[in-house]
């Protein structure tokens, strides 16, 4: 059975940082794209970056603006974000997800994560 679970979320005060951390469980996604999303109360859910197994990164410039940055580490199939100079518009609950490179569709999610940037 496939499991993503996400840590690190919290709260954090406007300007500071956190890093979340997820880990896959089940089956091995070292040729995967794993992916971070983050849905705020009344929003609908956005992309935030992406990662492919060779370490190419994909980013939601608009929201994000070179602020977090994606990492993986395949050996233990993890993935991770870190989220600099956090605004109070980054408050969302932030989900983890994996695809297939040659798929579209994320096909596994985790459970999400709280993040709540206070001023």
């Amino acid at each position: 059975q496939v499991q993503l679970v996400e840590s690190g979320g919290g709260l954090v005060q406007a300007g500071g940082s956190l890093r979340l951390s997820c880990a896959a469980s089940g089956r091995t996604f070292t040729t995967y794209v794993m992916g971070w999303f983050r849905q705020a109360p009344g929003k609908e859910r956005e992309f935030v970056a992406s990662i492919h197994w060779s370490g190419e990164t994909t980013y939601n410039s608009n929201s994000i603006k070179g602020r977090f940055t994606i990492s993986r580490d395949n050996a233990k199939n993890t993935v991770y974000l870190q989220m600099n100079s956090l605004k109070p518009e980054d408050t969302a609950v932030y989900y983890c997800a994996v695809r297939n490179p040659v798929r579209s569709e994320y096909a596994y999610w985790g459970q999400g994560t709280q993040v709540t940037v206070s001023l």
